[in-house]
């Protein structure tokens, strides 16, 4: 009998390897190689090993196409079946989503402990289970801790309809399921059991596998849990909603392969000290990537914004040195943010650069390009650029304002509040054009914009905003600052 030999898994890649190597040999991460047991299984008796071990005549293939259809078939010989998408409840998940929740989909959600997945996901369960079957897997919480969680967030405790009796209204819904268990044969078997058209695993990380020896949240055990309930999700066209853990760089912890199993990737961003949180799709199949929603987390759970952009849009009543306010877009979505930047003196030999909310390489080329094209000597001064809500803004659009702003917060002087700010800065000082500027104008006039600063040659002569064309940055900050108050 063969003595069957370890393998050694990277826990970055997913990459295996006969030997231990201190560093992967595939993606270079120092220290992620974990010895594991070769998986069990008797490969070279399966249909696959049969097939993939020889190679056919062409007389056998011949036959074979005599013996009748292929399981393949065209495009056009698949079944049209609608699948309507189902709301989930809340407009702005719904907007992640690309319309609402697809049947038979996979959805991760990520995001940092305490941000708010568990309890995003649980009021969605709450509220479909009024008209469905839903099972939520708590994998990592007891039965009586969901309940008590339920019982915070005055989950199935409100009347059935205004004017009726509170007493005859059920407090629990009955749709909704709970099941404590880690182990990824039982919760296969509940699910084809109970068929919930929608069900939600919290989290990925804590499934287990019995077949394999590695611990739970390890990649062969991510992996293969997630390929099983993939398989039955496809199959059983059952909605998934899995959470998943982040690493301390912010990505979703296990194998890059998990989220090329998945149909939609979401991440919940937000400062712990703020209130609001951000859902953003990283990766949708069935709509728009970068789109955005807004939370608010309130004492009974979340809750959506109606209009984000006031949230990222600061006191416009008292103008204040270094302040511009631009209209970004993420996704479909856009978003009027406001801009704060500081430039002072220097007290170290190298002056220091902080950006908050704006990419860092990004500021480090504006500031070149004002210091050359513009004559702000900014090498011995300090810099900071933040965005006001905790908001990342990583699009080129938001450059005209970021330059407008350092430029403002140099002279000391104010920009006009009612004036937004769009436009790329390229590298000669020209404002170069942007995507959809049309929309960003429509955003800007609905908050009360009477003024826009945009790139020359493109639309935006139909918008009720005074539009204002330049072709180069100085240009734009001198008709910035020069109609300040």
């Amino acid at each position: 009998m063969a003595k069957s030999r370890s393998i050694f898994v990277c826990n970055g890649c997913g990459a295996e390897s006969p030997q231990y190597f201190g560093r992967c040999p595939v993606c270079g991460s120092w220290n992620t190689l974990i010895e594991q047991a070769p998986p069990v299984g008797e490969a070279g008796n399966s249909r696959v090993g049969v097939v993939a071990g020889r190679s056919r005549s062409p007389k056998e293939r011949r036959n074979q196409k005599d013996q009748g259809p292929r399981l393949a078939l065209t495009l056009a010989q698949i079944e049209d079946r609608p699948q309507p998408r189902s709301p989930s409840g809340y407009g702005e998940l719904d907007r992640v989503l690309g319309g609402g929740i697809v049947p038979g989909s996979l959805v991760l959600v990520g995001g940092d402990p305490g941000i708010g997945k568990s309890t995003l996901l649980l009021q969605v369960a709450n509220h479909l289970s009024a008209q469905i079957p839903v099972l939520y897997v708590c994998a990592e919480e007891s039965g009586q801790q969901v309940k008590l969680r339920s019982q915070r967030l005055g989950i199935g405790r409100e009347p059935a309809d205004k004017g009726a009796d509170p007493e005859a209204s059920n407090p629990q819904h009955p749709g909704l399921y709970l099941l404590p268990e880690i182990d990824l044969e039982t919760i296969l078997m509940e699910l084809e059991a109970l068929h919930p058209p929608v069900a939600v695993i919290d989290s990925i990380q804590a499934l287990y596998y019995n077949a394999l020896t590695s611990a739970p949240g390890s990649v062969s055990q991510v992996r293969e849990c997630t390929s099983a309930l993939m398989q039955l999700a496809k199959r059983e066209d059952i909605t998934l909603f899995i959470v998943g853990h982040v690493t301390k760089e912010g990505a979703i912890a296990g194998p890059k392969v998990l989220e090329h199993l998945v149909d939609t990737v979401l991440y919940f961003e937000g400062d712990r000290f703020a209130s609001h949180r951000l859902l953003r799709s990283v990766k949708n199949r069935f709509g728009a990537t970068h789109e955005l929603g807004v939370f608010e987390m309130v004492d009974r759970g979340l809750q959506e914004v109606s209009n984000p952009s006031e949230l990222f849009l600061g006191n416009r009543d008292e103008a204040v040195p270094g302040i511009a306010t631009i209209v970004a877009c993420e996704g479909t979505r856009p978003l009027v943010v406001e801009l704060q930047a500081l430039v002072s003196p220097t007290s170290y030999s190298s002056p220091r650069r902080t950006a908050t909310g704006i990419e860092y390489n990004r500021l480090l080329q504006i500031l070149a390009v004002l210091e050359k094209r513009v004559g702000i000597p900014l090498s011995k001064l300090d810099a900071y650029v933040a965005s006001s809500g905790g908001l990342n803004v990583g699009e080129p659009a938001a450059d005209l304002g970021i330059a407008i702003a350092v430029a403002a917060s140099f002279r000391d002087r104010t920009v006009d509040p009612y004036t937004a700010l769009i436009g790329e800065v390229g590298l000669g000082g020209q404002v170069r054009p942007i995507s959809q500027l049309d929309l960003r104008l429509k955003e800007a006039a609905k908050l009360g914009f009477k003024r826009a600063i945009v790139p020359k040659g493109q639309g935006g002569t139909d918008s009720v905003l005074e539009v204002v064309p330049v072709g180069r940055v100085m240009d734009a900050i001198a008709l910035a600052l020069g109609a300040a108050s």
